[in-house]
């Protein structure tokens, strides 16, 4: 294990990321029906906008001819991008279709590359390697598709500069919550906690119980109980979705009698040394009736959280980063029982990474 996460602290420097997978580039409320939308994904600069009818459409964002980025272009009837430049026209799959210069040839080499994008779960997914696409392995988030809109909060987003898989580190070892977070996501109560770790065929999930413990001011703004059982159990879905099962119930009871929230992480990396972060959650056996008060309840989730991630999370994940970045001599880190996660996901990861090799 030690051999694993020793190559992991030195081998996320070489900004190689698996293509033949699906990615969320961008929540499907950031992508109008109007207008062109540029996002760097896995070091390629992408241009995204909507087709006519509506359905999505993503190209490599840099013009054949002088590369000039042609989110900066126009979009013109007929689901066309015009290049801002000298005006060449590209289809929505990228294809070069209109060269307003001399005889109006068009080159073989002025077709650009086309992605396959699916709009599902309220995100648009983007499909970047050479295979063919297979929208069946697209993570299942329905659960924001059947939550009552009072008791989800709106889609977040912030920039991490750091590797993606640092992020991921810190998502499947959730004992920082006792500290990182202390009195909003953990406490006391939470820093012993009997873990189990196990594999559903590449899905990874991590969960953590603790026992009769204070619970924390997040759970407790949700109408838990003061005192009781509380538990985080988040699976990783290849190469970077997670989904945490956040909750607390009775002293005992089984984990359906509790209440709790589906936090939902999606990173795509930007480059090697930052990661776009899209999150959201949504509630489950909401015990508060009140519509006013779930308001509240839902608006302040979204605000904890994004402290948690920006105030919290972020500084130290960034501060990791550099310090590995400085480093002048192999990082060998010591490895602890909370270790297993990460390190388990690991190894379907490099394995991914061969196999698109």
């Amino acid at each position: 294990m030690a051999d694993d996460l020793s190559h992991q602290l030195t081998q996320t420097t070489s900004g190689q990321f698996v293509t033949n997978c699906w990615y969320v580039a961008l929540w499907a409320s950031e992508l109008p029906a109007d207008g062109l939308v540029a996002r760097t994904l896995l070091g390629r600069p992408v241009l995204l906008f909507r087709r006519q009818d509506g359905t999505p459409a993503a190209m490599d964002d840099t013009c054949s001819h002088r590369f000039a980025p042609l989110s900066m272009g126009k979009k013109l009837p007929g689901d066309r991008i015009q290049c801002p430049y000298h005006g060449l026209e590209f289809n929505a799959e990228g294809r070069c279709v209109h060269n307003p210069h001399g005889n109006g040839a068009i080159p073989q080499a002025a077709h650009l590359r086309g992605y396959t994008l699916v709009e599902r779960h309220q995100m648009i997914w983007i499909w970047m390697g050479e295979r063919p696409a297979d929208p069946s392995k697209i993570p299942d988030y329905s659960c924001l598709d059947a939550a009552d809109p009072l008791h989800a909060t709106d889609p977040g987003y912030m920039m991490m500069n750091a590797h993606y898989e640092l992020v991921i580190d810190n998502l499947l070892d959730l004992s920082h919550i006792s500290y990182l977070h202390a009195g909003i996501l953990g406490s006391a109560g939470t820093i012993v906690a009997d873990i189990e770790v196990t594999q559903n065929d590449d899905i990874i999930t991590v969960a953590r119980r603790s026992t009769d413990g204070e619970t924390p001011g997040m759970l407790k703004m949700m109408g838990a109980v003061e005192q009781g059982d509380q538990w985080t159990v988040i699976s990783w879905m290849p190469p970077s979705c997670l989904l945490l099962n956040f909750g607390c119930g009775p002293t005992g009871r089984p984990m359906e009698e509790g209440t709790g929230y589906y936090a939902i992480h999606l990173l795509t990396p930007e480059t090697d040394r930052t990661t776009h972060y899209c999150f959201s959650a949504v509630r489950w056996n909401v015990q508060t009736t009140d519509r006013a008060l779930n308001e509240e309840v839902r608006a302040n989730i979204a605000k904890m959280r994004r402290f948690a991630f920006v105030e919290q999370d972020g500084p130290v994940i960034e501060a990791q980063q550099r310090r590995m970045d400085a480093a002048t001599t192999p990082l060998q880190p010591v490895l602890l029982s909370i270790d297993a996660g990460p390190v388990q996901y690991q190894r379907i990861l490099r394995r991914m990474l061969a196999d698109d090799r």
